[in-house]
């Protein structure tokens, strides 16, 4: 992370920078999401406050106007970075407050928010709704990591994340790297390159590894999935002290030589435009910056770019990708305005809206359902990336969603970070980040 981590985080989006171009996109209005209301518009002069990160702010703003359109409702868009969305919820709550309706939500914060009495449960309304919500349709480790907690539901998923592996064709053709499948592969695709051309201002990688959970634990997480291993067991207990772990955080910082200067400095804001700028040879990344990749008005590398599954590593055989990010909309628990709310979420989550967002570039927002994930519209939207996730979103690596989860999240980016930098080895980070996660869950 940048030595001004507050001021970074506030910019803290990978799609930021991009948005400018595609806010001026327009949604069309269309009956499949709306048709219940468009004929007398039951909502007409109710207002509702929907709190959104700042990488949803373009569909926020478009889900504004098309849920108006549809049912006289005004939608109040409130904007805040993702890392702030949690504690603003929560104060909103306890504090009494009661400003929001609809709350967008990490889905590692589900326990925490279901605990703490700030998403409303809305397990029976998803049942009375069901031919609405098509809960079926959800590719279900989505929907139960990003909903389910203690045997009940807190939300409905509206942004499916993950990570590939993408990579520039002409970086590596000209240096002779083969597409990795496994990470020792990639080590010494990245070490070559780098070798080859950094004096040209040209790296092997982006390697985000700014101390944020989202940032420098996906890159975690990554390697973690491809090493076979998990964040807890099955039991709920720490499995940090697994072999994968502590591969996955070696393979980690084996990295720092051959990236973009310094991992650990490196962010979406840095990282993103060296790989649109032709100056790394892989990043890893969201699903959506194939989109971006492909678009003349903020890429260099149109048509030069390629995608592949997360590599794999040791004995592992079977690519999985990571469910880095992710989220969903709750109702608020301090919501005076619960039924409303609720239209709204079944509205932004219904499949026609969301196969309309996914296909705009600038939307932030990445298949969380079967249907949308196999679509034509979006295999010819974004042909590679859809090739890439269909057969790995199903069986991806999920994060910790326990109340604990924050903690254990910041706690594992604190060592991750210290290894990078070197002040701690491997080893040690991931000894020490064990150690705290036994003692956090125990208590």
């Amino acid at each position: 992370m940048a030595s001004n981590d507050n001021g970074a985080r506030r910019g803290l989006s990978r799609r930021h920078f991009l948005q400018t171009a595609a806010a001026g996109a327009t949604l069309p209005f269309f009956a499949g999401a709306g048709a219940a209301f468009a004929a007398d518009k039951p909502l007409a002069g109710q207002s509702l406050n929907l709190l959104i990160i700042q990488s949803h702010a373009v569909t926020g703003k478009k889900l504004a106007e098309d849920f108006e359109a549809a049912t006289g409702a005004k939608v109040n868009v409130t904007i805040v970075p993702y890392d702030q969305v949690g504690a603003k919820a929560t104060l909103d709550v306890q504090s009494g407050v009661n400003e929001f309706d609809v709350l967008d939500y990490w889905y590692t914060n589900i326990g925490q928010l279901a605990e703490d009495g700030i998403a409303e449960d809305v397990t029976a309304w998803i049942e009375r709704d069901k031919d609405q919500i098509k809960p079926d349709d959800y590719i279900p480790l989505i929907y139960d990591t990003y909903t389910l907690y203690d045997g009940k539901r807190y939300g409905l998923p509206y942004d499916g994340d993950s990570h590939l592996l993408f990579y520039n064709k002409e970086i590596l053709d000209r240096n002779g790297v083969a597409v990795p499948t496994t990470w020792e592969e990639y080590l010494a695709g990245i070490q070559k390159i780098t070798e080859a051309e950094s004096k040209n201002g040209i790296y092997g990688a982006a390697v985000l590894g700014g101390k944020a959970p989202i940032i420098i634990g996906s890159s975690y997480a990554n390697r973690l999935a491809g090493y076979g291993g998990t964040f807890l067991t099955p039991d709920g207990k720490s499995a940090l002290d697994s072999p994968a772990a502590l591969e996955a955080a070696k393979a980690l910082v084996a990295t720092n030589p051959y990236a973009l200067p310094t991992p650990l400095e490196t962010r979406f804001e840095e990282g993103l435009p060296a790989f649109l700028g032709g100056k790394v040879g892989f990043i890893e990344f969201w699903s959506d910056l194939g989109v971006y990749a492909q678009d003349p008005k903020g890429s260099q590398i149109v048509d030069k770019w390629g995608v592949t599954r997360i590599p794999v590593g040791g004995s592992n055989k079977d690519p999985r990708l990571a469910l880095n990010a992710g989220f969903a909309f709750a109702v608020s628990s301090g919501s005076q305005k619960k039924e409303a709310a609720w239209e709204l979420i079944k509205f932004a989550a219904s499949p026609k809206y969301q196969e309309e967002l996914i296909t705009l570039t600038g939307s932030g927002i990445d298949p969380d359902r079967t249907s949308l994930l196999y679509s034509e519209k979006y295999k010819a939207f974004a042909p590679q990336v859809q090739a890439a996730l269909a057969g790995a979103l199903e069986n991806a690596l999920p994060w910790p969603t326990t109340p604990e989860t924050p903690k254990l999240q910041q706690t594992l980016a604190d060592e991750l970070a210290l290894a990078l930098a070197g002040s701690k080895t491997p080893e040690q980070a991931i000894k020490d980040a064990h150690a705290a996660w036994v003692e956090i869950i125990g208590s």
